[in-house]
């Protein structure tokens, strides 16, 4: 049976079968990891996707030891079939390419309409933050120097993405600006 699983359901199955975890701890997990930065995961959806895996028989609550005397959480693990579903989407998302839709682009697309120098300080502020960004995901990569090899890949991976990003932007910048000749109209933005 073919299960089309979002990305969200397959990152939170995923480590559901690295691991039976609660809600709350996958959300620990989720953070440690940096993964909100390529999947759309918030802490309340969390329980809202376990439910859709329960509910698809991907995965089912499992008894696990009672820890202190907090309020018993809910754990859950992959059924079987939740575990070939995993594997097999997981295999597709490594493989196949598919398409991404950056609002940068969008933005260079009508690049036309925005003044020079305005385009400048919007491409200088997206430097900054690429800076800070890869700042940020090298120090969470090298707070956790013991974790499995496919952990560090994705640090690695989203390095290797800003790092050709602020590649592609330094060069953009040093091209774009070199020559300026569009006028600039009253309001701050430039003519087509």
């Amino acid at each position: 049976m073919a299960v089309d699983l979002t990305p969200a359901e397959l990152t939170l199955l995923g480590l559901l079968v690295e691991k039976p975890r609660h809600g709350y701890e996958l959300d620990e997990v989720i953070d440690a990891r940096g993964m909100r930065e390529w999947t759309e995961i918030g802490f309340s959806s969390i329980y809202y996707l376990l439910t859709r895996l329960r509910d698809r028989g991907l995965i089912t609550e499992i008894d696990a030891p009672r820890g202190g005397r907090g309020k018993a959480r809910r754990v859950y693990g992959p059924t079987p079939e939740g575990y070939r579903a995993c594997a097999r989407a997981a295999e597709a998302a490594v493989a196949e390419l598919r398409p991404v839709f950056p609002p940068l682009l969008v933005g260079l697309a009508n690049q036309p309409v925005i003044a020079p120098d305005r385009l400048r300080a919007a491409l200088d502020r997206r430097a900054a933050a690429l800076a800070e960004k890869i700042a940020e995901v090298r120090a969470a990569r090298d707070a956790q120097p013991d974790v499995p090899g496919f952990v560090r890949a994705t640090f690695d991976y989203a390095l290797g993405q800003l790092a050709a990003e602020q590649q592609w932007l330094a060069d953009y910048r040093a091209a774009e600006f070199d020559d300026e000749s569009p006028t600039e109209k009253a309001d701050g933005y430039g003519p087509l």
